[in-house]
């Protein structure tokens, strides 16, 4: 079994550039987690949809005026969830920042805080990515008249 910071598949020092904000080693190895503003430049540039893509999609499938009164109610869902998730990650970053400053941190240690700041970033990501594509699902209306 290796020991500190060394990757037992391919034995060699791990790297901040091995993980991506959404996994909680990126936290253990130092990074701040990003601003919201930079998740959403993410999100945008990858072109995810999130979780829910299937949900969506069969919703968006549905006749209007029904598509559109569904798309709004997840929308909503959305917003209120970005909400709270905003909230929750700024606490978690707080505490990662505290957490950094304890004289008693264990280094290399994946502890609460770092599963915290990774979980957090990931809702936020998918709120996100819901958000984007409901807008542009939104924003065109299909035929009253299409069946």
């Amino acid at each position: 079994m290796s020991s500190g910071t060394t990757d037992m598949v391919q034995d060699r020092p791990l790297k901040l550039s091995d993980y991506s904000p959404g996994h909680p080693w990126h936290y253990v190895l130092g990074a701040n987690p990003p601003f919201p503003k930079q998740i959403l430049e993410h999100v945008k540039k990858c072109g995810y949809r999130g979780y829910r893509k299937h949900d969506i999609e069969a919703t968006a499938a549905k006749s209007e005026p029904a598509r559109s009164i569904a798309l709004r109610v997840i929308k909503d869902e959305a917003r209120n969830s970005l909400f709270a998730n905003l909230s929750r990650y700024r606490e978690v970053a707080r505490g990662l920042r505290q957490y950094r400053e304890n004289p008693n941190e264990q280094p290399y240690f994946c502890g609460d805080v770092h599963q915290s700041a990774s979980l957090k970033h990931n809702h936020i990501y998918n709120d996100l990515a819901h958000l984007i594509w409901l807008d542009e699902l939104l924003s065109e209306q299909r035929d009253l008249f299409d069946f």
